[in-house]
């Protein structure tokens, strides 16, 4: 069984949750708060498996729940749930310590599939982040494009990306191969190197990840 904690403060959505929750007998809701400081709360006192939180809620939103959790090395994860559809809303909530994100419109299976995958010690991102990505996130300032090593990164007049190339560096995000990537698109995999290169020199960075969290800074997918 994977006790979860709904924090959420429209309570419509949080019964639609929690309906919808309770239609898995593999999963019980072990608390529901409708701000971030009755979330703090109620994730001490019932110690679920894992968090569904919104990150617009009273008394501090979900970055304030994010990051007091994530002082505590015994905390649950945190699934986002949002109803916004944006790079940087995603980018902050991985900054913050979120190990899944999700818009609210998602499917029951979809939703079972992310809880258990957290459960189980897990990420789950939609849109898809790798690993790699996710820990360059952690190495890097808040606002800035710079790890805390203090490399910087390589820095190139700001020039567009082209629909096909914001494709790819899409695709990139998720861990696909130049070749899953060529496959997807219809062309040759020589043809999504010379993307990719372009999308390295255009960005101004050496390698995919860094283009990826360049990329998500800049909200170009």
């Amino acid at each position: 069984m994977i006790r979860l904690c709904i924090a959420e403060n429209e309570a419509l959505v949080r019964e639609g949750l929690r309906r919808v929750l309770e239609l898995d007998s593999e999963l019980a809701v072990a608390g529901e708060a409708r701000d971030a400081e009755e979330a703090l709360a109620v994730v001490r006192e019932a110690r679920p498996d894992v968090v569904l939180l919104d990150m617009r809620m009273p008394r501090g939103g979900g970055l304030r729940v994010l990051g007091e959790l994530g002082r505590d090395s015994s905390a649950p994860p945190c699934l986002v749930l949002t109803t916004f559809d944006d790079a940087d809303a995603l980018l902050g909530a991985a900054r913050a310590g979120a190990r899944g994100y999700l818009l609210k419109d998602v499917t029951a299976e979809e939703l079972g599939k992310a809880i258990r995958c957290l459960a189980a010690g897990g990420n789950w991102f939609k849109p898809s982040l790798t690993e790699g990505v996710l820990r360059g996130l952690g190495s890097m300032r808040d606002g800035e494009g710079t790890p805390r090593n203090g490399v910087p990164h390589l820095h190139h007049p700001d020039e567009p990306l082209t629909q096909r190339e914001r494709e790819v560096v899409r695709m990139m995000a998720g861990g696909y191969s130049n070749r899953e990537i060529g496959s997807a698109l219809g062309v040759a995999e020589r043809t999504v190197k010379n993307h990719v290169s372009s999308i390295l020199a255009k960005l101004g960075v050496r390698d995919r990840t860094r283009a990826v969290l360049k990329a998500l800074e800049k909200r170009l997918f």
